[in-house]
């Protein structure tokens, strides 16, 4: 194959004039290299493939190091694309251990009883890159006939709901991008001290009644009748984008600008070591430009996270703006907090008494042995209306049924409380 291409033993060398050697195939390398990386979704064109080359011509072939943060300086342009950079470089630049791989994934062998380990971050991204083509160059060959009794197995749809996002392959996340926007969105609606105009005889409307008669010089009155009027709440989104979060909260928005682009007075928040206000990127009609804007517009992606010290900030800044009229609150983090812990619940509290809900989106809870152990977790949990998972897309169907009211009260934070 030619991606598997092996290096030539000669190094490069430093040349004076700049120019690329010729010998060897380190050049062809770097292209299919470049390929791959393209295929597992990272944005490179011709201009970051010929740097790529130029710089690893200037530098040489020194250490292993060396030769990584060349790459790494060119081909990666957003931080959530490092994981899937650095399990490729892993894979593709081990030559041995890929031919071994294709060896043995070419020739027979008995079916493993032993436990699948974890997948790495941006793992099955990269595998479907490299062997995507693998299973067209294979001869056609006659399959049996087989039977199944399909009454206790699962569909190819229901598995994919319950993929975890961080395991998905390119493919798979755009068709996840794709359901999303698919998607019922939640119908809850709150009652306001408001009236609007009503055909049902429920209220009679003096002033619209004396208006009509108005027009008709007082000859004939029928009575206009009026009812309260019922709105969507407001809907806050504060999204963690910390290393650990960032694959899940870009994720998630594309879910937020679906019910940015339906429903009215939907604001994002965006915290790692800062609070960025994103609602004003989110309402670009492009999904995916919305989310480029928003990756421009924070500063910190994909850094650290001081939950407590960004909370004191909204409730300072934007509680008393966007958490009104019944505000429902999406607070999306895995709740590791690194600093006073005392600060985090004295701001958890009144974020919580500020709003009518509050819905704790926790990716950790995907795994079902999860204990509020952690000091941030242990000091948030007390606070919230709701604690659920938000890793798939059968957690996010789950989380719009929830916001419309009808799959509320299992997602209670006590069950968790009671094991602090």
């Amino acid at each position: 194959m030619e991606a598997f291409v092996q290096q030539s033993e000669s190094a490069v060398r430093r040349p004076e004039d700049g120019r690329v050697p010729d010998e060897g195939r380190l050049a062809d390398n770097i292209v299919f290299f470049a390929r791959v990386l393209r295929k597992a979704g990272l944005k490179i064109g011709p201009g970051a493939v010929a740097d790529a080359i130029r710089a690893v011509a200037l530098i040489g072939i020194g250490s292993r190091a060396e030769f990584h943060a060349a790459l790494h300086s060119i081909f990666v342009k957003r931080h959530e694309d490092s994981a899937v950079f650095d399990e490729a470089f892993r894979l593709f630049w081990r030559s041995r251990d890929l031919v071994e791989k294709m060896i043995a994934m070419l020739s027979p062998k008995m079916a493993d009883q032993r436990e699948k380990e974890k997948r790495r971050a941006g793992e099955a991204r990269v595998s479907d890159a490299l062997f995507s083509g693998q299973d067209a160059s294979r001869p056609p060959r006659g399959e049996p006939e087989v039977e199944i009794d399909a009454r206790f197995t699962a569909s190819g749809g229901e598995v994919f709901r319950e993929t975890d996002f961080a395991q998905m392959t390119a493919v798979e996340l755009a068709a996840a991008k794709k359901a999303l926007t698919g998607l019922v969105l939640p119908m809850d609606r709150v009652t306001t001290r408001r009236f609007q105009a009503s055909r049902r005889p429920r209220r009679i409307d003096p002033r619209a009644t004396m208006r009509d008669a108005m027009k008709t010089g007082g000859d004939l009155i029928l009575p206009r009748f009026r009812e309260p009027k019922t709105i969507h709440p407001p809907l806050v989104v504060l999204a963690d984008i910390s290393g650990s979060m960032s694959q899940y909260t870009r994720i998630f928005l594309h879910f937020l600008h679906v019910l940015t682009e339906k429903r009215r007075r939907v604001h994002a928040f965006l915290f790692g070591t800062q609070l960025t206000n994103v609602t004003r990127q989110m309402k670009n009609r492009d999904p995916d430009q919305a989310i480029d804007d928003c990756t421009g517009a924070v500063r910190d992606w994909s850094g650290g996270t001081r939950i407590g010290e960004t909370l004191h900030l909204f409730n300072r800044l934007w509680a008393r703006r966007v958490l009104g009229q019944g505000a429902v609150v999406l607070f999306i983090t895995d709740g590791l907090e690194r600093e006073d812990v005392g600060d985090l619940a004295r701001e958890m509290d009144r974020l919580h008494r500020s709003c009518r809900r509050l819905i704790w989106l926790n990716p950790l809870l995907r795994f079902e042995g999860f204990e509020a152990r952690a000091r941030g977790v242990r000091a948030m949990l007390p606070h919230v209306d709701e604690f659920r998972a938000v890793h798939n897309l059968q957690a996010i169907a789950d989380l719009v049924d929830a916001l419309s009211g009808t799959r509320r009260g299992e997602c209670d934070p006590r069950r968790f409380m009671g094991r602090i």
